[in-house]
């Protein structure tokens, strides 16, 4: 994406976020609102931009599962196989969180779920961001439909974000990711989404 060789434009991005800024962006399943995992500020505006109910954590994504695995404890063989094969895509895996990852992003849970979203743009927008993470959850006001176009996500957060990214033909397929519980190697789905776990147990 032409915009993020702009460095001027990706410093003043990085600065926005570290100021508490939050940003809406496409992902494979539908539009997001994210900011940085360790900025309780960011975090704090997210859940007051959406009306967000506070015992509902933010999830993690980033670019590569490699910018992930800090945030987590311990991630079980089946858990494994299972990021090698969706991960990019639409799965949000569910583990017991390490230390570096801030109460505040989780409600205060001893979890913390993880994605690696299949989308050239947000792969771009993450591999300029400071830490290649965004703690995140869709673009849409508590009791909106997740925003599955530019126009829906500028209508639901745009007043409310630092940024609105154009998705530069890279469009969200408006399918939720599904979300399984990954403790141990039984891995227990909490939401069918897209993706479709039959190899383990549910």
């Amino acid at each position: 994406m032409d915009i993020f060789s702009d460095t001027t434009y990706v410093k003043k991005l990085n600065e926005k976020l570290k100021q508490g800024g939050v940003i809406s962006f496409v992902t494979d399943t539908v539009w997001g609102v994210g900011c940085l995992p360790d900025n309780e500020k960011g975090v704090e505006n997210i859940y007051e931009l959406k009306n967000r109910d506070r015992s509902k954590p933010l999830i993690l994504m980033s670019d590569s599962v490699e910018y992930l695995l800090p945030y987590v404890k311990d991630i079980p063989p089946k858990a494994h196989e299972l990021m090698d094969k969706y991960f990019p895509g639409a799965l949000t895996l569910i583990f017991e969180k390490s230390d570096k990852t801030p109460d505040y992003v989780t409600s205060f849970k001893n979890t913390v779920g993880i994605r690696v979203p299949d989308n050239p743009f947000f792969k771009s927008l993450c591999e300029v961001i400071d830490g290649h993470v965004l703690a995140t959850t869709s673009a849409n006001l508590s009791g909106q439909e997740a925003a599955s176009t530019y126009e829906e996500a500028v209508a639901n957060v745009g007043a409310h974000v630092e940024y609105v990214f154009e998705d530069y033909g890279f469009k969200a397929q408006g399918l939720a990711s599904t979300v399984a519980l990954a403790l141990d190697d039984n891995i227990k789905v909490l939401r069918q989404g897209e993706v479709i776990i039959n190899t383990v147990k549910q």
